[in-house]
């Protein structure tokens, strides 16, 4: 990270820029608000620490150029002892935090270090929500789905069989999508059918067609979807749910490239590529005789495994965005953001249901937002959640316990205790030895 110190005072401005590249910081300096703006026209950082007084232009009168003109950088504001309601007018005119000197090194590596986060999930949110069209949402920017980005450009022009698999929710239909996207067959259809808890007489009609009077009630002739989706993609979802007496039929039609509907004599030929999808272990599913092997080696041509949610919360902004733009629109909404908070109280959650959970919580909260921005409050993450009522407790009871859940949480490292609760470390032992909290 490339943080911009800006302070007429040299000795300040130094000492603050040796700490920081102690804590790991590269750092720039500037000694006056007008050589700052300049080097921010040029340059990108990824936060200023921006005193208040300076000759010439003012950290204010900087401040409000970057709101209005400038990049979108997040400032903390370092004022003295007697200008905190300055400060405060920074905040509102939008600094991110302020500081009041003397300067806790502490508390300003930890105050970096969040509004940099901060900045980064609100940018993940903008862009998820500015993303264009529902059918390819955005993966995500974790390693793990960049990794599978790439697997998808790789294998996407190929007409290798795929085999996606993860648990429920987790977007493996948007992965399909995007690899039949990425595909020289994506002018053609992209059909998906989903076979779980569909009856065995309805699953073979519905993938292979069937010819009039074939059955009762059968009055003209059927085509399948594998004649329906031509050269193009077919999505079986939820294949570990495929009875086994259709497994045989699956397998051959993927063996020969040929089907015949029920009650037919002639062969049709298929073309189009198969990309299936199961939140079972089919391995275990071979082992135990309800998947058969020679198909599940079919299928298993090219795998992408998909992580749950709760393993990448990096993603969640990034998601909730591309999530509130698609509700804005169903609801009739123009809600344009999430709180930080929010999306802390997101990203710390385990999301059992993982992006299709998020979808409703994001939706749940949009209808009861009172502005145009979701707040903390609005998020409930799961129906058993209720307010907490604090009329019989005392405000150091409630911050206590909060203590406590942050160091637990933490496995009782305070640095990032502190983080969580938005103060120092410093202040985090203060108060660890007020309250005494035992160590966690």
């Amino acid at each position: 990270m490339i943080i911009l110190v800006v302070d007429d005072d040299p000795g300040n401005r130094n000492s603050i820029a040796r700490f920081l590249e102690t804590e790991g910081f590269e750092t720039q300096t500037a000694e006056n608000g007008l050589a700052a703006q300049r080097m921010l026209q040029s340059n990108r950082y990824d936060a200023v620490i921006l005193d208040l007084r300076m000759p010439e232009m003012s950290g204010l009168e900087l401040l409000a150029w970057l709101q209005e003109q400038g990049p979108r950088v997040p400032v903390i504001m370092v004022s003295a002892y007697g200008e905190v309601a300055d400060a405060v007018d920074a905040m509102k005119t939008g600094a991110a935090d302020y500081l009041v000197k003397p300067i806790d090194p502490d508390e300003l590596a930890m105050k970096i270090r969040r509004v940099v986060e901060t900045a980064a999930m609100e940018a993940a949110v903008d862009a998820g929500r500015t993303a264009s069209g529902d059918d390819l949402p955005p993966l995500g920017v974790s390693e793990a789905m960049q990794q599978i980005e790439r697997t998808i450009a790789r294998i996407g022009p190929t007409p290798s069989t795929v085999l996606i698999t993860g648990e429920s929710g987790t977007g493996k239909e948007v992965v399909a999508r995007r690899i039949h996207a990425g595909s020289q067959r994506s002018k053609e259809p992209f059909v998906p059918v989903n076979l779980g808890g569909m009856p065995e007489s309805l699953i073979e009609s519905e993938l292979f067609g069937h010819e009039k009077g074939a059955f009762t009630g059968a009055d003209s002739r059927r085509i399948g979807m594998f004649e329906v989706a031509r050269n193009g993609s077919l999505f079986l979802d939820e294949i570990g749910d495929m009875p086994l007496p259709l497994q045989v039929k699956l397998l051959r039609a993927l063996q020969e490239r040929r089907i015949r509907r029920l009650g037919g004599t002639a062969e049709v030929p298929i073309g189009a590529r198969i990309i299936a999808a199961t939140n079972h272990n089919l391995e275990s599913a071979v082992a135990s005789g309800s998947f058969r092997e020679d198909l599940y080696y079919r299928l298993n041509v090219v795998r992408i495994e998909i992580p749950p949610l709760r393993e990448r919360p990096e993603d969640i902004p990034l998601i909730a965005g591309n999530l509130l733009q698609r509700v804005n629109r169903r609801l009739g909404k123009s809600i344009e953001s999430i709180a930080p908070e929010g999306l802390r109280k997101l990203s710390t959650y385990g999301f059992p249901g993982n992006i299709r959970e998020l979808e409703n919580i994001v939706e749940r909260a949009a209808i009861f937002a009172e502005g145009n921005r979701i707040e903390a409050r609005d998020i409930v993450l799961a129906e058993t959640e209720r307010p907490v009522l604090p009329a019989a407790r005392s405000l150091g009871a409630v911050e206590r316990e909060a203590i406590i859940v942050a160091l637990r949480r933490w496995e009782g490292n305070r640095t990032k205790a502190a983080a969580e609760l938005g103060i120092s470390r410093r202040t985090l032992q203060y108060k660890i030895k007020s309250y005494e909290i035992e160590d966690l």
